[in-house]
Parts: structure tokens; sequence; C-alpha cells
């Protein structure tokens, strides 16, 4: 684990409970998490990223700057080691479990556990503090709080469903950061009843007769070609699709978020 006198060692406690000991500030870090690998660009830690996965996207160039160490449920951890990292951050839901565990006998692991908006901005918070960003952290959940506190919850909620794969459908329910968002921006989820990601047959979906039907860019990429076969199962719907970046990932893009989802809550509610 990378060292120098110019760091300190310091023990906080991460979104997950966990005592975390390592080198403050961090020199060398690993992110697991496309959502917080921005954020850490965000708060001008550039120059300190020395991994991150296939899957971190934004900024544009992020992957040709910083070498990739595998996706967010399956580690390269050679080259995780050939990173030295003094600082891994990563997520509960994002990471998987076996894989942090390893990666937690070797070097300090921080865990972010993000289900709605307030925990999205302590994460950032915590994650400008334990870098050594917290000046730039604040004035960033304040910006991102003031777009919310704008984003007024309309007198009756447009009833959703919110896809994020196909082949099986699986849809965002309760327990989830996008459902927390779905909410925010004016939506009920009619399958709220339900929990965290579970699978939904077109009978369903059918019986569940949503306003609305949103087809999410990822982590599945619908496409236009895909809204036939929603229009067949849900005639009266209005169905769409939506940027699911500005629904699930919870660093600094939220600051994009409230005004999308203003937008998306002026589309008629149905056709």
């Amino acid at each position: 684990m990378a060292y120098n006198s110019h760091q300190r060692w310091v023990t906080t406690v991460d979104q997950m409970g966990r005592e975390v000991r390592f080198a403050y500030p961090p020199l060398r870090i690993v992110s697991l998490v496309p959502s917080q690998t921005e954020l850490l660009f965000d708060l001008g830690l550039q120059k300190q990223l020395e991994g991150i996965t296939k899957f971190c996207t934004h900024p544009q160039n992020a992957r040709h700057q910083v070498r990739v160490v595998g996706g967010t449920k399956n580690f390269d951890f050679a080259k995780i080691k050939e990173a030295r990292p003094d600082l891994i951050i990563g997520n509960k839901e994002e990471n998987y479990q076996e894989g942090i565990a390893e990666l937690a006998q070797h070097y300090p692991v921080w865990m972010s556990n993000v289900t709605d908006l307030p925990e999205a901005l302590a994460m950032i918070r915590r994650i400008g503090a334990i870098t050594g960003k917290l000046s730039l952290a604040e004035p960033l959940v304040a910006t991102i709080q003031n777009e919310f506190n704008r984003l007024l919850t309309p007198a009756a909620l447009q009833p959703v469903a919110y896809f994020i794969w196909r082949k099986p459908y699986m849809v965002a329910a309760s327990g989830t950061f996008i459902d927390d968002m779905l909410q925010r921006a004016g939506f009920s989820n009619v399958f709220a009843h339900l929990g965290r990601y579970p699978e939904v047959t077109p009978e369903q979906l059918a019986k569940a007769a949503p306003a609305r039907i949103f087809l999410s860019s990822e982590p599945y990429p619908f496409k236009e070609k895909h809204l036939t076969e929603f229009r067949e199962i849900c005639p009266a719907a209005v169905i769409q699709l939506v940027d699911g970046e500005l629904f699930s990932w919870y660093g600094s893009r939220l600051r994009l978020s409230a005004t999308y989802f203003q937008t998306l809550r002026a589309a008629p509610a149905a056709e």
C-alpha cells in the first residue's frame, strides 16, 4: 500500500458501518463505481485516480486517462495490485460481495450504500471528506439539493413502470435509488409493492396498467425498436425511452436530474 510522509493514518466509518483505516489524503485511488468515478473527477482528483471500471464512461476520456481494472462485478485483481491503491471506493449494490471481501484483505475499501437522495448527498460529502475535497463537495451538495427543492411534487403522481432489462423483463421496484427518483420526479411506481429489481411478466404489466412506461438506457440499452412490444401490452400507456444515468447515477450527475425530471413530467400522461 502506498504511503508517504505527507499522509497520516486515519480511521473512518463508511456507509455500510464498516471501519476503514487509510492514509489521508489518499494519493492512489481505485474507483469501482461509474457514478462515483465521475464524482472524483469533478472533485479534481483525476491525478489521484489509478484505476476505474470499464463502465466508467464519464467524463468521456476517463478510460483513456486511467487504467481499467475490470467491471463492477468482475474485478481484475492483478491490475488493481499494479495500481497500488491506498484507497478503494466501491458500492454495496453495484459491486459484488466476494470481490470486495477479497480486496478488503489487502487494501482500505470504503463502501457507499445509496438508496435515496439524502444518502446520495451524504455519500458526496463523505467522499469529499475522506479525499480532502470537502470544500468542493459541499457546494456540489448544495447545488443538487437546491435543484431538487425547486422540483415540487405534483398533487397527483402519474403511475409508471420503469424497465431496466429485457428477456426477462425486469423493473426497478421499492428500496432502490431509482424508485426514490421516480417519486421525486412526480411518478408513482406501479411495482412498488415488489422489492428491488424483480422480473415481471407481460400479464403483470398489463394488470398494473401504468399511465407511463419508462425504458431505461441502462443497464439494458432500450431503443426505439423496443417501443412496439410494450405498446402491444399496454396500448393506453405513454412509452418513453429515458436517460438511465439521470435516474440511477447518484454522484455529481444529480445536478442534471431535477431539470430532466421536470421535462419528463411535462409530457402528456396519456395518448
